[in-house]
């Protein structure tokens, strides 16, 4: 197995092998590189044109993390079309594992042999064999995750890579000389994502990051690839905190009122942080069309927004507030201010009804710094919640090309992200795109917590809670608990125990709910603060589960997750099910368990200590 370069610069020849259209992999720009000098750091390559390439390799105990400099010390202009994060040949393997993402069905495992994918080297050696897979635009996890994992069954060996990418990327599988695979990924490319750059003389580029790691399952390269993310937590937020988000309960119409209402009942509930969702802005047009005007809707905060946050903070709680900052609505005022919105081939980008501020553009950092950042400030928020509901698309003007373009406005947008926090130190900030569009690496390293889907009261929910252990942390995964007045007891387990596959997010009709339902809430709140620590630092051992459908789930489901000598256990049992297997309590004994799985769509959670 070896590391390398994959590159195509604009005046250089294609690759043969019936590859041209589906990859620029194998060009004349990658076959002309000579390298000059390899160290456990980096290894250096150069072209007749006096270009040096480096591909810069950090390694840790556990992963390797890469990324590609490209520097122009010619004489002319280099357009470079494709320019690999990592590239990766003579690998052994005979499984391809891949993590797709639809909305509000974040992270499905999907398993194929190489003979599914037809990766098998034609008969004279003669033909390209590829799968390419990405995204593209400003929903970075849309269809599939920026993740793959390879498997040599034979060896029990796994490689596993993350591109750190908020916008278009890819990743190829290839074979063409022998039996081995070769992966290369990074932004999306020219024919891929419309994307090419201009690299001046004495000028550079250098590609988002990829982390990799290896090791004998598909949980430890996956535990080794999320455990090697650095997000900027709050120091606040170190403590697992609890938060209840208001929007299942008031469906984008909060006010005064019914906050005061909810932050009463919230009291003394060990719950830390209550965060005013969409639709406290705007005219009373519905919150959707009205993103972009960011003016305090005053018939349903009389007194503004500190009144409000100041009463929630009298409760003991920390207060949040809700943004779509990026986005312009069509009841907006500024729908119209086509100065500062994004455009493709000169026409204003609409996505439905949405259009995208250009966050590179000083006037718009000005505005929403004064918009998003000062009203945080003024009324005393601990919390802010970045929602992201439309995709730019393939890209947009304003660089040499329309996917340079996108990469650039994305990265402006992550710079504001980083702005608020400089203006805010101990700001919490919830990473949110129509629930789990952007979680991505470089996307959740800015974020304390990040929601980790829009399904707020589906079935599904601890199905898709447990797919997010295998690409970000379970203790920035946060996850609803929508409580219902006519919830059944064996509906309050099954949430509740959702919620500790991550972070607990309470919502829904907590005043109309009875004594008894708030005694099964409160000992689910104590026990997941029991195993918070499990939660925060453990290792995920098992997933097991045997869901086809997420709509109409069946089968059951158990999660593992380990520290030290503790265990926490999670199983739910959806329609069809079976009995859960207990083999997990052997050599073990119960501190606590809280539910009960005895029957379809129920749940329970156990947490052990090992005898030993």
């Amino acid at each position: 197995m070896e590391y390398y370069v994959e590159l195509k610069l604009r005046n250089d020849e294609h690759a043969g092998g019936f590859s041209n259209g589906m990859t620029l992999c194998n060009s004349k720009s990658t076959l002309d590189l000579e390298q000059i000098s390899k160290s456990d750091e980096a290894i250096v390559y150069k072209n007749t044109q006096n270009h040096y390439i480096t591909l810069n390799t950090i390694k840790s105990n556990d992963t390797i993390t890469v990324n590609t400099a490209f520097e122009n010390r010619g004489n002319e202009v280099a357009v470079l079309e494709m320019l690999s994060s990592f590239a990766i040949k003579g690998i052994k393997a005979d499984k391809v594992h891949r993590l797709q993402s639809f909305w509000s069905a974040e992270g499905k495992l999907r398993t194929e042999t190489i003979d599914d994918l037809h990766l098998e080297p034609s008969w004279n050696r003669c033909g390209m064999r590829i799968e390419k897979f990405g995204n593209l635009g400003s929903m970075p996890v849309r269809k599939y995750f920026p993740f793959l994992a390879l498997e040599n069954s034979e060896n029990q060996e796994f490689i596993a890579v993350q591109l750190y990418i908020p916008s278009s990327w890819q990743i190829e599988i290839q074979c063409k000389d022998d039996e081995t695979l070769s992966i290369v990924g990074g932004i999306a490319d020219r024919d891929f994502g419309h994307w090419f750059k201009n690299i001046a003389p004495e000028e550079s580029f250098t590609t988002p990051k990829a982390v990799i790691a290896r090791g004998a399952s598909l949980y430890e390269v996956c535990d080794k690839l999320v455990k090697a993310q650095k997000p900027k937590i709050s120091e606040i937020d170190k403590d697992m905190g609890i938060m209840f988000n208001e929007y299942c309960t008031t469906w984008g119409n909060p006010s005064y009122d019914n906050l005061v209402k909810i932050s009463d009942k919230l009291k003394d509930k060990g719950v830390k942080y209550l965060v005013i969702d969409s639709g406290w802005y705007g005219k009373n047009e519905g919150w959707w069309a009205s993103i972009g005007d960011w003016d305090v809707n005053y018939d349903k905060f009389p007194g503004g927004l500190k009144k409000t946050a100041d009463y929630i903070r009298q409760c003991g709680m920390i207060p949040g507030l809700w943004f779509e900052m990026e986005s312009v609505g069509r009841q907006s005022k500024h729908w119209n201010n086509t100065d500062h919105l994004l455009k493709k081939d000169g026409v204003v980008i609409t996505v439905g009804d949405k259009r995208f501020w250009d966050m590179s553009d000083p006037w718009v950092v000005d505005y929403l710094s004064k918009a998003v950042i000062e009203t945080l400030k003024e009324c005393n928020f601990g919390y802010i919640k970045v929602d992201y509901n439309e995709t730019i698309g393939i890209g947009c003007d304003g660089a040499e090309s329309l996917g340079e373009g996108l990469r650039q406005r994305v990265r402006a947008s992550q710079e504001f992200f980083s702005r608020i926090r400089e203006e805010i130190p101990n700001i919490v900030i919830e990473n949110c795109s129509s629930g789990g569009h952007r979680l991505e690496p470089s996307m959740m390293e800015l974020a304390s917590q990040a929601s980790f889907s829009d399904a707020h009261e589906t079935t599904a929910i601890p199905i898709i809670a447990a797919n997010m252990h295998r690409v970000i942390k379970p203790s920035q995964s946060q996850i609803w608990a929508v409580m219902r007045a006519e919830d059944s007891e064996k509906r309050i387990y099954y949430s509740i125990i959702s919620t500790f596959l991550g972070r607990m997010c309470l919502s829904g009709d907590i005043y109309n709910l009875t004594d008894k339902q708030w005694q099964l809430i409160e000992e689910g709140i104590a026990f997941y603060k029991e195993a918070a620590d499990i939660i925060k630092n453990g290792v995920t051992v098992e997933i097991n589960n045997r869901v086809t459908s997420y709509n109409k789930p069946q089968g059951e489901q158990l999660v593992i997750r380990q520290l030290d000598q503790k265990r926490l256990v999670i199983a739910h049992r959806f329609e069809h099910s079976k009995e859960i297997n207990t083999d997990f309590l052997k050599d073990y004994h119960v501190i606590r368990e809280y539910g009960e799985a005895d029957s379809d769509f129920s749940a329970k959670a156990w947490l052990l200590q090992c005898n030993h």
